[in-house]
């Protein structure tokens, strides 16, 4: 799924997100709800001095902002490189909003620091 196909989401769907989504973002929003709804994408991780790592993230499509998404990404197509974890699905979103705003500055398919953060857990207190 090419992100440059990607046809956005209708205003009705946009709506409901809406109040969730501040300022230039929510000229993103209909396209992030569209990649939303197709629950997974294919991108590929940049590493510093390095070639990128492909992956394969996939969700579920929940039906409220506030509804959990748990969202599930692969490495390299290797098992033990598999990680998930659940969030509201406004969050959500406005990871995929990150991600697309990125794409159209860089051409790359990469999720933002702080989706990483949260998929490795790395702002949990202990």
């Amino acid at each position: 799924m090419a992100i440059d196909n990607l046809q956005p989401a209708t205003q009705q769907q946009a709506s409901v997100y809406m109040p969730y989504v501040q300022g230039p973002k929510r000229n993103f929003l209909p396209y992030a709800i569209s990649l939303y709804q197709k629950g997974v994408l294919e991108g590929e991780r940049k590493i510093e001095g390095g070639d990128g790592v492909p992956f394969v993230a996939t969700w579920n499509v929940a039906s409220l902002p506030s509804d959990l998404t748990r969202c599930r990404i692969q490495f390299d197509g290797n098992a033990e490189l598999s990680y998930e974890f659940m969030t509201a699905s406004f969050e959500f979103v406005n990871y995929l909003i990150e991600l697309l705003e990125s794409y159209k500055r860089n051409r790359i398919t990469d999720f933002s620091q702080p989706f990483y953060r949260k998929l490795l857990r790395l702002d949990e207190s202990n």
